[in-house]
């Protein structure tokens, strides 16, 4: 019997990933860890996102399309350049949701919810992430 080659097959059990937090965030708010590329980049990437309940993302948009796919819990989402998270939608865990470029959205987790929302992203990036309004925190209370 063959055995995995780990230069050719790569595993990631879910104990070995490393979650990181956004400086200036508060604890148990949103979380992030890169699987392989990065958004920022050229190529391909795949992110997971981490929403913990009670927290969103301010509207923004991606220059590239991303593919996502809801891993766990429940992730609300809507599209729109006006921030209105009673108004967002559920996506269970198996859901798909495509973000399409240049178009405003936010997204993040209910308030109570009872656990995170965790989404496996794809796309191409870099996705050059523009904030409709600058001015206003990215990181909302849902």
């Amino acid at each position: 019997m063959s055995r995995l080659n780990p230069a050719e097959t790569i595993i990631n059990l879910p104990e070995d990933i490393r979650w990181e937090s956004p400086p200036d965030v508060p604890a148990r708010s949103v979380q992030r860890t890169m699987l392989a590329g990065d958004e920022n980049l050229d190529g391909q990437y795949l992110v997971l996102m981490k929403w913990y309940p009670g927290y969103m993302s301010a509207p923004h948009f991606y220059r590239t399309d991303r593919l996502c796919v809801v891993v766990s819990g429940v992730w609300w989402c809507n599209s729109g350049a006006d921030f209105d998270p009673h108004a967002a939608v559920p996506a269970g865990p198996g859901s798909f949701v495509k973000r399409v470029a240049g178009t405003p959205h936010y997204d993040g987790a209910h308030p109570a919810a009872d656990e995170p929302a965790v989404i496996a992203v794809t796309g191409i990036g870099p996705v050059d992430q523009v904030w409709v309004d600058p001015s206003q925190p990215w990181l909302r209370r849902f």
